[in-house]
């Protein structure tokens, strides 16, 4: 019956210990906010207007907006070009930016390993020393000097107990920064792809830009010589013969601004690919680059979770809300306990002996009294940050609003651009072969054949810009719908 009641006893006393240790931990899940990011309005559609159900036709194609779609990985396959994939694995393989992201990741989430497993449990540490000693003695009790050795071994163990979640508290914040920056790979991952694959098409349309461009100084060469001749012979003005002239000259001086961009978007394609700039990739051919049919439209209240910099944002806002109770619990009392055990003595048989047993065991309970301001300080500047990072969050989803709007308004556009500038060139390509036909006839001379294929030239070098364009700004829209949310 003793026995018995020894046990309700202790059981009492373990229930009023635990019912203590709920009530402080409930206290301390109310210093600080709940980190939850504010409400962000959620609207209908992204742009002015209703997104239409397609874009335009133009150029055979007519891109659908999947509303409501998750994003899709690996959106670049869908060009269908293999060089275009391969260009893009390179890329993400072999970056040393996108390397040292990953590392900095993995070097966070080694730190916040360390900090939870150094601030939830005990540290044991164990020590040894063995030294020799001289003292001053007193001349008149004994010898003047005293030489002595003393050897000591001893564990000691040190806990702080978490009472105000201070602990808790600093490693959610960490935790929440570790998160961001595991966010920003993701986003340094999709934009390193977004990246390649524009600056692929660029080079492309570059390249045909530039063939297109040698043949209208071709043309503006051969009218320059044709008029240079025929005023020799009184036939034209030398006004006419010097405007031939500078109209060949201007198309030459457009080549060396193509060439240069042509050269530093190449050395850029380079080093995003993580090669010297020396080592440029082979470029697809633009005509090769096919035009995504299928688009998918996150709807604005799920891009919440699929885009890396709100979820960032979002995580940014956890880590303020968590200093702020890790700053408000720093103003509570600490408890620590201390304790150690180990043998020691003057001598190595002594300090082997039982005689040489040494142990303690204390606590210490600190409570902040006078910091000259410094906590509460502290805890409004924790506070003004947070606040600050719930603006961020806001400001992140407007812009990221004004991304997805901006480049869905653009797919339409280009649409129209791309069968506008196409029915252009068609109708250039169409005039030039009857112009064509009729000087092999000898019904017309041959500068006016001339002319009408720099007309074609010119209007293809528009389409070929609006074609790019559009395959671009298709790409910036995939990289713009963020990724799947993950679980």
């Amino acid at each position: 019956m003793r026995t018995m009641s020894v046990l309700r006893t202790g059981c009492r006393h373990r229930g009023h210990a635990f019912a203590a240790i709920s009530a402080v931990a409930l206290a301390a899940c109310s210093l600080g906010p709940n980190g939850q990011p504010p409400a962000m309005p959620s609207p209908a559609h992204y742009g002015r207007t209703a997104l239409p159900e397609q874009t335009a036709m133009a150029d055979g194609v007519s891109q659908r907006f999947d509303i409501g779609a998750q994003p899709v990985p690996e959106w670049w396959r869908l060009y269908r070009s293999p060089q275009l994939d391969a260009l893009v694995d390179e890329g993400l393989k072999n970056s040393p930016t996108l390397a040292a992201t990953e590392k900095n990741l993995a070097g966070a989430r080694e730190q916040l390993r360390a900090q939870i497993g150094s601030s939830l449990l005990p540290t044991i540490d164990a020590g040894a020393q063995a030294t020799r000693e001289r003292a001053l003695g007193i001349p008149e009790a004994g010898p003047p000097t005293v030489r002595y050795n003393v050897f000591v071994g001893q564990i000691q163990a040190h806990y702080t107990f978490d009472l105000f979640g201070a602990v808790r508290y600093a490693n959610a914040a960490l935790h929440a920064r570790v998160d961001v920056q595991a966010f920003e790979l993701n986003a340094a991952r999709r934009a390193l792809a977004a990246n390649i694959v524009t600056t692929t098409i660029n080079a492309a349309m570059l390249d045909s830009e530039i063939d297109a461009t040698r043949r209208l100084i071709a043309l503006a060469q051969q009218n320059a010589q044709e008029d240079a001749r025929r005023y020799a012979l009184g036939a034209v003005s030398h006004a006419q013969a010097l405007a031939s002239q500078q109209s060949a000259a201007a198309f030459e001086a457009t080549l060396p601004g193509l060439l240069q961009q042509r050269d530093a978007t190449g050395h850029a394609l380079a080093v995003l690919l993580g090669r010297t700039p020396d080592a440029e990739p082979e470029i697809p051919d633009l005509a090769s680059l096919a035009t995504p049919e299928q688009v998918p439209v996150v709807v604005p209240s799920a891009l919440l979770r699929t885009r890396p910099d709100i979820v960032a944002a979002e995580a940014a806002v956890k880590a303020a809300a968590a200093e702020v109770g890790l700053a408000t619990a720093q103003m509570f009392p600490s408890l620590s306990l201390t304790a150690s055990m180990g043998q020691g003595g003057f001598s190595w048989p002594t300090a082997l002996s039982a005689a040489g047993a040494l142990w303690s065991i204390g606590g210490s309970l600190t409570q902040p009294l006078f910091h000259g301001g410094a906590l509460l300080a502290q805890r409004r500047a924790a506070i003004d940050f947070y606040d600050a990072a719930t603006q961020q969050y806001k400001a992140t989803v407007l812009s990221a609003f004004q991304n997805v709007a901006d480049t869905l308004a653009a797919l339409e556009h280009d649409a129209q651009a791309v069968s506008a500038t196409q029915t252009q060139t068609q109708s250039a390509r169409q005039a030039f072969d009857e112009t064509a036909a009729r000087g092999r006839l000898g019904a017309i001379p041959a500068a006016s054949v001339r002319a009408s294929e720099q007309q074609y030239w010119n209007a293809k070098l528009t389409a070929l810009r609006s074609s790019a364009q559009r395959l671009a700004d298709t790409a910036l829209l995939f990289q713009a719908m963020g990724d799947a949310p993950k679980g």
